[in-house]
């Protein structure tokens, strides 16, 4: 039997693209033989960097490189030439179900029901109102399910090479962090991507813990607003506003534990084995169901 070639279509959020890394698995362990391709924006798919589940990791930034009618036509040609029998897309995105059409996909499966999937003939499976409500995960791996995926290890997983372990030890050391110590992961910024606690909350969390502790705080990239404002504890605690995302999973990993909202890092700590304290707000597609931490 000639082997599967199969597509996964995720240009998505950090913590969408690492809760698409248990169907990526499970795809690969259920056809062992199979080509995998996964397709992503170029922010999020360094997350995917050394995934042994991954043949073959292509970008796409329609803002960007990809832009305009040429663009879109170019990566048309580029998947048609990889010659894919299978196409998974846990996001509806009108542009790649065309995209997945027009390159001669015979088997696309997405979610709901848009317009342009019923045009393109694209099957898709249904989220039900999120009745009952599961894991987005588990919501991702009925794509899986639809192809003969029997695995349902929803347990999602980030892969780090020991240069870039080694790179975030030296970063830590030369902060003056010991590293036979406890480190706590602290990370006041989510870019409004969902609700979060003020600065002046997670400042009053930092002051009631005690002085001995190490913290690495995670700033995130242009919030020159909430650094000015926990510039006070750079003294005695890395504070963190590099905008290289292998460097920050590199970081993390040696988190003890990590206090965060909802967002991409806190399932980049998840999907590390990090215990988390994660602060969801009450809207269902925030739910801990749906976003919370999976494993032990």
């Amino acid at each position: 039997m000639k082997p599967r070639r199969i597509l996964i279509i995720r240009p998505d959020r950090i913590g969408d693209v690492v809760l698409t890394t248990p169907l990526i698995r499970a795809v690969k362990e259920s056809f062992p033989n199979s080509f995998v391709g996964v397709m992503v924006n170029s922010v999020s798919g360094v997350l995917l960097q050394h995934n042994p589940n991954i043949d073959i990791l292509i970008t796409d930034d329609p803002q960007g490189k990809d832009s305009g009618r040429s663009g879109f036509w170019n990566q048309v040609r580029n998947i048609r030439r990889m010659d894919f029998d299978t196409g998974l897309m846990p996001l509806p995105r009108e542009r790649h179900a065309w995209m997945m059409f027009l390159a001669g996909i015979k088997r696309r499966i997405g979610v709901g029901g848009k317009l342009y999937q019923i045009i393109t003939g694209m099957r898709t499976v249904s989220r039900h109102k999120y009745i009952p409500l599961r894991h987005e995960a588990d919501y991702v791996m009925d794509l899986g399910r639809a192809i003969g995926v029997l695995n349902d290890d929803i347990t999602p997983e980030l892969f780090l090479t020991e240069q870039e372990r080694e790179n975030a030890k030296n970063i830590l050391q030369s902060s003056g962090f010991d590293l036979s110590k406890p480190i706590i992961g602290i990370n006041p910024s989510s870019n409004r991507s969902v609700p979060n606690w003020t600065p002046e909350r997670y400042a009053e969390l930092i002051n009631s813990l005690p002085a001995e502790y190490q913290l690495f705080i995670n700033i995130g990239i242009h919030n020159e607003e909430l650094e000015k404002y926990f510039l006070k504890y750079k003294s005695k605690h890395l504070l963190y506003s590099g905008n290289d995302l292998r460097e920050l999973i590199a970081l993390c990993s040696y988190c003890s534990v990590l206090v965060s909202s909802s967002t991409g890092t806190q399932h980049i700590a998840a999907a590390l084995k990090i215990p988390t304290v994660t602060l969801f707000c009450p809207l269902t597609a925030c739910s801990p169901n749906i976003m919370g931490f999976i494993g032990k």
